[in-house]
């Protein structure tokens, strides 16, 4: 049985989800689709493409998530995303941070079905990935799911495929990004509805999902699931993603594996000049709920940022948590101190 690719992914997520993170994730799930940090446009063509592209093709699949709106901005972008190894180019047409706004691009741009149609098609255009969408149900005065099928229906008609839809409408007005991830209300059934009236379309799901049992419920309707920061505060329930929703072998034993596979990717990036704090500030939710866990975070918080910081410092953190667990060879019939 062939399994769909978007079936369970991990959002962009600006600040968090970078080529460390990435790594991290992906020993803990083989399966999970990965996007990065959203990109502009700008920033590639103007900027330093090695930092904003480069990734471990350990981290695939992966998809570059594209914020912008001229079509032949885009184009070009998409086809660097090819010749670097990306799985995918994803449009950002659902970000409401006032930065996106001021660039006309992200939530903004739902206001412009017709330009981001043109947007897929001139990406179609430039490189042989998929190109994919992520949006919200709705953005200020659109109200109705009529609107919501209007915004969708150009860029399917252009080829994209993939709809990736955060269940929340976007308020650009009044409310901080924050506030937008949280106050306005999901819409659950709206994004069903889409998959009942759309089924040549593949429908991912994102919005306030928090654990595998709720992206299990949510694939009885949908294609997909995407997971955002609940992915990030407790990194660890991926860990079991492969088997819950693939029915595949979990790849790690424990959390200890996790630090312990980590380690030479830490080396190795440490000798690239990389900070020690850039990596390890994604591996502070780990051992969320276990014993040990503060003082694991509080070595890595005191010491991953200093001048000449090594992987000892990692080691050191998960020693803290090892000192926690019970001595395996005491019994009751052992005297142990």
């Amino acid at each position: 049985m062939t399994v769909n690719a978007h079936r369970f992914c991990i959002a962009p997520m600006m600040d968090w989800s970078d080529r460390h993170c990435r790594y991290f994730w992906r020993l803990l799930s083989k399966q999970a689709r990965l996007y990065t940090e959203m990109v502009t446009t700008g920033a590639l063509i103007h900027g330093d493409r090695q930092r904003f592209l480069g990734f471990s093709p350990v981290e695939s699949p992966v998809a570059l998530q594209l914020g912008g709106s001229e079509p032949a901005d885009l184009a070009r972008c998409a086809a660097w995303a090819a010749d670097w190894g990306y799985d995918e180019v994803n449009l950002n047409c659902g970000c409401p941070s006032d930065r996106v706004q001021s660039g006309a691009f992200g939530a903004a741009l739902m206001a412009q079905p017709e330009r981001v149609a043109h947007c897929i098609a001139a990406m179609r255009e430039a490189c042989d990935l998929p190109i994919t969408l992520k949006h919200r149900i709705g953005i200020d005065d659109m109200e109705s799911y009529q609107q919501l099928l209007d915004f969708i229906g150009p860029s399917a008609s252009a080829g994209c495929r993939v709809f990736i839809v955060h269940a929340r409408k976007a308020w650009l007005q009044g409310l901080s990004p924050k506030e937008n991830r949280e106050i306005p209300p999901l819409n659950y059934p709206w994004v069903y509805q889409l998959k009942r009236d759309l089924p040549e379309l593949t429908i991912v799901i994102n919005g306030g999902i928090t654990s595998l049992e709720a992206s299990a419920e949510h694939l009885q309707h949908v294609d997909g699931v995407m997971l955002g920061r609940a992915a990030y505060h407790d990194p660890w329930l991926l860990a079991n993603a492969d088997s819950a929703l693939f029915g595949a072998a979990n790849p790690l034993a424990d959390k200890h594996d996790a630090i312990v596979q980590m380690l030479p990717y830490v080396e190795q990036e440490l000798q690239r000049g990389t900070a020690l704090n850039h990596i390890t500030r994604h591996l502070l939710g780990l051992y969320q709920g276990v014993p040990g866990a503060r003082q694991f975070r509080r070595h890595l918080s005191e010491n991953a940022h200093r001048k000449g910081a090594g992987v000892t410092v990692l080691e050191d953190a998960l020693n803290k948590v090892r000192q926690h667990e019970p001595d395996p060879t005491c019994t009751a019939e052992t005297a142990c101190g």
